[in-house]
């Protein structure tokens, strides 16, 4: 039975990891622009198309379907590589994982950046990403993958988040940004913490009050939430070398501008003829 389970559950997730035809980005980073960018520490989140992708998209109510972790060229087999595995991410069918930017070079992407990360709390993050390469993921529990055959379950909007993390939790953390949720919290950097405020008044503050962070479970995020964190810092990779907007070739004014040099001629011909 545990054999037919799993090669039932490996069925599923590569049905579930199949992409759509019909997906068209709503927009795409050059490759080079996205490369020079990302930093490493940096969360990249892509928006999907595959089955799994639209299901987990619709459940979190956003555009934001997968995370990945960029480690830079930790990884890099040389100097000269010019495109070498620099995010970790996991994968339902694969598991945890190293790919080159070039996966998704076609996909709709953002970057978000932790402010203030410190750099030996980023390279202890790197090192056990790293460390994690290779982890594989229990398939057999089909119920954890038979949820997102249904893309848009009629559920109430407050128990979406829940289903993603329903089940035994092991296709889940495959699934799931929660890879990438636990490395930042083994370094206490927040991301969307519960906050209870409590009284803490003190000399000249009768109503002073000390804020309590409490860290959600890390089954509970999606990658949406690295989006919206305050602690995150949304990076746009064509800003960040700097904009001008007067330097942009327009269609229609190109258009106009060759239509009013062909007058021009005509204009004269005419004065000429007279």
């Amino acid at each position: 039975m545990i054999g037919i389970f799993d090669s039932l559950g490996r069925a599923l997730a590569a049905y579930l990891s199949r992409p759509s035809q019909s997906y068209e980005p709503l927009a795409t980073t050059p490759p080079g622009q996205l490369r020079s960018a990302l930093q490493p520490g940096d969360v990249l989140l892509i928006e999907g198309s595959t089955r799994i992708a639209v299901a987990i998209k619709y459940l979190t109510q956003s555009t934001w379907s997968h995370a990945a972790f960029y480690v830079g060229n930790r990884l890099a087999q040389g100097a000269d590589d010019p495109d070498p595995p620099a995010l970790i991410e996991a994968d339902v069918l694969a598991g945890v994982r190293a790919v080159p930017l070039s996966l998704y070079e076609e996909c709709h992407t953002r970057i978000c950046r932790p402010v203030g990360l410190r750099p030996a709390d980023r390279d202890r993050m790197i090192e056990a990403a790293v460390a994690r390469i290779g982890d594989t993921y229990d398939l057999r529990n089909v119920i954890d993958l038979a949820r997102y055959l249904f893309p848009t379950p009629p559920v109430p909007q407050r128990w979406r988040r829940r289903m993603i993390a329903l089940g035994s939790g092991q296709p889940t953390r495959a699934i799931c940004s929660t890879m990438i949720a636990q490395l930042f919290q083994s370094v206490s950097y927040p991301i969307l913490p519960d906050i209870e405020t409590r009284p803490a008044p003190r000399a000249g503050c009768d109503n002073c009050v000390r804020e309590i962070y409490h860290i959600r479970h890390y089954s509970l995020f999606a990658p949406r939430d690295f989006d919206i964190s305050p602690y995150f810092e949304v990076v746009k990779p064509g800003l960040s070398d700097g904009f001008d907007y007067t330097a942009l070739v327009w269609a229609q004014r190109e258009a106009l501008q060759a239509a009013g040099a062909a007058a021009i001629p005509a204009v004269d011909a005419d004065r000429h003829a007279t």
